[in-house]
């Protein structure tokens, strides 16, 4: 039968109980972005840098009131490289009080202009770029009165909010927080709005005794103000763009951690320092990990993560100081159906890939995501093994190609209408799909020794494609064009049909794979393959490269072969059409070696479930080593005579109350609550209505309500 794997959304939905790490996209107040008139021309290219910031202190209180914040920002700065008399600063919707310059202890006033958003600050001579000076802004900054579509795009965009500032809310606790990606921390504080300046900084928080605070780097010292204040002191000596400064202030626990010698903590509600440990305490390993993998170790004085309330995103990788949402107070239960390290890991990542190395524009931020969503599979794999990574590889596989809307856009995109649309499934998960096949393609040792030298040859840097792919060419020796073209400057993915055929007389096996792709907007591909051949009770790997329209690639067998695997290692992010029949697929499912080999098939015995054999099979997957398959072979009940249904009773119950994964026993539980009716399943449903999970207690409670 001819089939798609990716047209079986349906199916792949109803396994798909677990959230995918998408950090980014979440549901904001909606904002109009005007694309780009058809037959445009628009580049978006890296900021010309005129100013080189070295260091930022800035010394902060705030109105709780009023949600204003009140600073002085203390900006050590040079020319970048040709000599000015002037500092241009982005600073949104301030209220400034005095700019001067600073000698030694002494306060020069300066002169300036200021239109709401770029403050232009004359200096006192002309500065060559071998030359530093010293810049003293006192300022009132007010992100509440922004306005949506005048002074920021959206509700996402303010820089620093206040959660329940007049603590009216008993349900809610007051907190302050920031987001700067992608230019929004200069709502808070003066600075330049742009991934290549990095900075190092000083950030001395004013606030209430009974709160924390926490930001970049190290908490140096904490002084007593006298009247029920405190001013913590937190440097950040490393340099890093100014997008990832952060702070956060409210009623947090702590819990420490520790890797190496560095500190780990995790601030939570005090609710939620119970279970803290549950959903952080991976992050060391984590660290070591991703450490030893790059051969760079964790780049910063310390690593905290911090859940807040409101968050306009999932997470942000702020340098050293991770926000999540609040979606990361759990409880025992929640971590056992979510864990959220997928989410954990990802960001971790980033200290590395977007926190070290940054994207020098937003058109190259996949240099970011691509890599963080990428480190998802990698700690799977390390963690947990190649089946579950190889889920994750397919989750992200599901919602890239689930989204035909952004088929024909560049992966590294030059002509995006707005930033803000740089945060898709095209960065995160087609990106890391891309960097996975670049590790395929090259090779692990390669890989990640490029990987290294690409974090060693760029820290406290920015790059941009061009450099990821000259390290992998230094690397590997060979031109990377090709690759780094088709799927990083390119938009589509192949569409391969893929026919084979035995010649008895000859015997031969030809394999013909045709690319169906509209090549008018997508690439014709360069794509190396590998096939393996089934017969005789052995696997026989051969190699090739597809790189015309049409090709066609002919073996030598002995026999009729029982398989003829294309795309052995299930790698390749393309749309495939392919002709097996059913006892080709049981075979598939019973020898192939892979996750995505029996995925494959048990969606093909969906599709085939009027056969007996298909039936047979989906039942027989009942016992699978993997819980996704396991739940997806679940779906065959909706297809099973009264007869057939009672014959897997007893699987059923055994599954609800035995499976080690709580999504199967949700689901099986479901199951017995939707078919099983007329059954006495009070045994089963006083057993599961005192799971530790949420998943399978609500399920039990909604079988009970039938």
């Amino acid at each position: 039968m001819n089939y798609k794997l990716i047209l079986s959304w349906p199916l792949i939905t109803a396994f798909f109980l677990l959230s995918c790490s998408t950090p980014k996209l979440v549901n904001l107040d909606p904002v109009t972005v005007t694309e780009n008139m058809p037959g445009s021309t628009v580049y978006r290219g890296s900021y010309t840098r005129k100013t080189d910031l070295i260091n930022t202190r800035l010394d902060l209180s705030f109105d709780w009131d009023s949600a204003y914040v009140h600073g002085k920002a203390t900006i050590q700065a040079k020319p970048y490289f040709y000599a000015t008399d002037q500092l241009l600063l982005n600073a949104n919707g301030f209220r400034i009080k005095n700019v001067s310059l600073v000698n030694n202890y002494d306060k020069k006033p300066l002169h300036y202009r200021y239109d709401g958003k770029i403050l232009a600050i004359t200096l006192d001579k002309v500065y060559n770029n071998d030359q530093s000076y010293t810049v003293f802004i006192d300022y009132v900054a007010m992100p509440n009165k922004l306005k949506i579509g005048e002074d920021i795009s959206s509700s996402g965009d303010r820089g620093m909010y206040f959660i329940n500032l007049d603590g009216k809310d008993k349900d809610k606790p007051k907190q302050i927080w920031t987001q700067g990606e992608t230019e929004c921390n200069s709502n808070w504080f003066p600075t330049i709005n742009d991934t290549q300046e990095k900075m190092t900084q000083e950030l001395n928080i004013t606030v209430p005794n009974e709160f924390v605070s926490l930001s970049n780097g190290t908490l140096e010292f904490s002084s007593m103000n006298g009247d029920g204040t405190r001013t913590d002191s937190w440097r950040q000596e490393q340099p890093h763009s100014t997008y990832l400064t952060m702070l956060a202030v409210g009623n947090f626990t702590i819990t420490k951690d520790k890797w190496r010698d560095k500190e780990v903590s995790y601030y939570t509600e005090p609710a939620f320092a119970s279970t803290a440990r549950l959903v952080f305490g991976n992050t060391p390993q984590m660290m070591e990990f991703f450490s030893v993998k790059l051969g760079v170790d964790y780049p910063w004085d310390k690593y905290s993560q911090i859940v807040v309330r409101d968050f306009v995103s999932g997470a942000m990788e702020n340098t050293s100081a991770t926000v999540f949402y609040e979606g990361l107070n759990m409880s025992e239960g929640e971590y056992i159906d979510q864990n959220q390290e997928d989410i954990i890991s990802h960001e971790l990542f980033h200290h590395w890939f977007g926190d070290l190395v940054t994207a020098e524009s937003w058109a190259n931020l996949p240099l970011n995501e691509s890599f963080a969503t990428y480190a998802e599979y990698l700690w799977n794999e390390f963690k947990y093994g190649r089946e579950q990574a190889d889920f994750k590889g397919f989750q992200d596989f599901s919602i890239y190609f689930g989204n035909k809307s952004k088929e024909n856009v560049d992966v590294i995109r030059f002509d995006y209408a707005d930033r803000e649309h740089m945060f898709d499934e095209i960065s995160y998960q087609k990106g890391g799909r891309i960097i996975h096949m670049l590790r395929n393609t090259v090779g692990d040792a390669a890989f990640f020794k490029a990987l290294n030298l690409y974090l060693t040859r760029y820290a406290y840097k920015s790059a941009e494609i061009h450099d990821l792919r000259l390290v992998f060419e230094e690397v590997t020796g060979t031109d990377m064009n090709w690759f780094f073209n088709q799927w990083f400057l390119s938009s589509g993915h192949p569409v391969l049909n893929i026919q084979n055929t035995f010649d008895p007389e000859r015997k031969e096996v030809s394999v013909t794979i045709r690319q169906n792709q509209d090549l008018s907007k997508t690439p014709l591909y360069r794509i190396p393959i590998a096939i393996d051949i089934y017969f005789n009770g052995k696997v026989e790997r051969k190699e090739i490269v597809l790189d015309k329209q049409k090709q066609s690639f002919v073996f030598p067998v002995a026999t009729l072969p029982d398989l003829v695997n294309v795309d052995a290692e299930k790698y390749i992010l393309a749309e495939k059409s392919e002709v097996k029949n059913l006892q080709q697929n049981v075979f598939q499912y019973e020898h192939a070696p892979l996750f995505m080999d029996r995925l494959e098939a048990v969606i093909m015995f969906l599709q085939k479930k009027e056969e007996s054999l298909a039936k047979r099979m989906l039942i027989e997957a009942f016992k699978d080593k993997s819980w996704v398959i396991r739940n997806t072979a679940l779906m065959v009940l909706e297809y099973l005579s009264n007869e057939e249904r009672t014959s897997v009773y007893g699987k059923i119950k055994e599954l609800a109350l035995k499976d080690d994964h709580s999504q199967v026993r949700a689901s099986a539980v479901q199951i017995l609550g939707k078919y099983y009716r007329s059954m006495d399943n009070r045994t089963v449903f006083a057993i599961t209505a005192n799971d530790k999970s949420l998943a399978v207690k609500k399920a039990t409670n909604d079988a009970l309500q039938k």
